[in-house]
């Protein structure tokens, strides 16, 4: 959302418009734990039990993942309360190590982290849409990006027409999401209540506790969690953020660590091993093995589920390829709002496109690993620059002030878990290190490279002019860099 003064008549005069600070703590939680919690608890348990292969060992994966994100998180609320602007990590790093490193940052977060991000989400929503249709086999390919192509480009319209739209969705949808998951866990405590804890005895039988199995089965559950940071690129938002930013990242990562490690005891109280493993609707196997009867309401429950994480990653990616491109580090189009509805119109357009484009890849754990290897790098980075700016800024006002130790232990685990991954997926690694690598002659030639001729700029200020008017945009009044 947006307010201030604008001007019907683009190129006439300069249109001045900014973001307004309209999301409270209530709608941050919500924003953040419908973020959270999406597809990753419905399809997860697999990649981590696939990985670890014993109920023991992903129980403890699961605690793990928990107790690492919320550590992550505490250490970006002390960068969001000390640095409150939208952009998240992409400021944090840029004001530690200057142009280039937020650049690369940036970068991940456009080619990986978002659009991968999102479309895994909207091909596990398909699969669940379509899973009581196809049974006993898998649903068709272009039908899976089909669907997911039309609930990624219609939540991107409610996005682009009103962003209060979007927080109220969120809180709904949370409330929904929640209920399917106190569903499952009261489906599975009765049954452990039964007696069926078969499935917890010798829990740890066959564990595979090699590091590399660990890694990955780490990005799984990491994956599940993904979003707590997602609050950090709206900043400029919230009211209050020195106050209602940390707040918001402590209630809903306690809130979600507590409420996936009870499912994670449900799920395994009804299905062995094996038929977590075969199946591709975890949640809809437990239903159908428990009572039938709600067979058909737990795929409706996680698709709303689902789309609370597509909603809430295309509400906070945005804003951070907003707050880029004012830095110009991506084309300044992104930047503008529309005139009409106040909405970044032009940098959740550039969500969706990049996002049908990942669709093509129809292997859901090949593109987690590849977002967890993207976002491993920037969390490196970011903890790298946590503790420089400890040095480089001592005197920088921190409400939160947290043991300088946390931030450098977490550094040197993400570098572990980079090389790890790089050792046990040396392929969907090197796709991962093409990925970042292309955005070092980008950086060269469209923002280092200042003096461009006259012919590239002129083109360059057409283009952005054509889809200026086309989409009825205008400049923010962010558009001078903030850091």
């Amino acid at each position: 959302m947006a307010s201030g003064k604008t001007s019907p008549v683009v190129g006439k005069k300069e249109t001045i418009v900014s973001l307004k600070k309209q999301i409270n703590l209530v709608q941050s939680v919500g924003i953040i734990v419908g973020i959270i919690i999406g597809s990753g608890i419905f399809v997860s348990p697999v990649g981590i039990l696939a990985n670890v292969k014993s109920v023991g060992m992903s129980c403890i994966m699961w605690g793990i993942c928990g107790v690492f994100s919320g550590l992550c998180a505490l250490c970006y609320a002390e960068l969001g309360a000390s640095i409150p602007l939208s952009g998240g990590e992409y400021i944090y790093i840029k004001r530690a190590f200057g142009d280039f490193p937020a650049f690369l940052c940036l970068w991940i977060n456009f080619i990986i982290i978002a659009p991968v991000g999102i479309a895994a989400s909207s091909l596990i929503f398909a699969t669940y849409v379509l899973k009581p249709a196809f049974r006993d086999c898998e649903p068709p390919g272009p039908a899976l990006r089909l669907i997911a192509a039309l609930v990624v480009s219609s939540l991107i319209i409610i996005n682009c027409i009103n962003v209060k739209w979007s927080a109220k969705i969120s809180v709904i949808i949370t409330i929904s999401k929640l209920g399917a998951l106190i569903l499952i866990i009261i489906i599975g405590l009765v049954w452990i209540g039964q007696g069926e804890s078969d499935n917890f005895k010798d829990a740890f039988t066959d564990s595979d506790y090699s590091a590399g199995s660990i890694a990955i089965a780490f990005y799984s559950g990491f994956w599940a969690f993904g979003g707590w940071s997602y609050l950090n690129f709206l900043t400029d938002e919230l009211v209050e953020p020195h106050k209602n930013l940390p707040r918001a990242i402590v209630i809903s990562i306690s809130i979600v660590t507590i409420v996936y490690l009870i499912a994670n005891v449900a799920y395994f109280a009804v299905l062995t091993p094996r038929e977590m493993l075969i199946s591709s609707a975890v949640a809809v196997t437990f239903t159908d093995q428990t009572y039938p009867s709600l067979s058909w309401i737990t795929p409706i429950l996680i698709a709303i589920s689902v789309v609370g994480s597509i909603n809430g990653n295309s509400l906070s990616m945005s804003r951070l390829f907003m707050t880029g491109a004012e830095n110009n580090h991506l084309p300044s189009f992104i930047s503008m709002i529309n005139i009409k509805y106040l909405t970044p119109v032009p940098s959740l357009l550039v969500v969706m496109i990049l996002t049908v484009l990942m669709q093509s890849f129809e292997e859901i754990f090949y593109l987690i690993e590849l977002m967890g290897f993207g976002f491993s790098t920037v969390l490196t980075c970011v903890f790298a620059g946590q503790v420089y700016l400890r040095y480089k800024e001592p005197n920088l006002y921190r409400p939160i002030k947290l043991p300088i130790a946390l931030p450098i232990i977490l550094m040197i685990l993400s570098i572990v878990i980079l090389a790890l991954t790089i050792y046990q997926k040396p392929q969907e690694s090197g796709v991962g290190v093409l990925f970042i690598a292309s955005g070092a002659p980008l950086y060269l030639i469209f923002v280092y490279w200042e003096n461009k001729p006259a012919i590239i700029r002129e083109w360059i200020v057409t283009c952005a002019t054509i889809i200026q008017k086309t989409l009825y945009v205008c400049p923010s009044e962010e558009t001078k860099n903030k850091v």
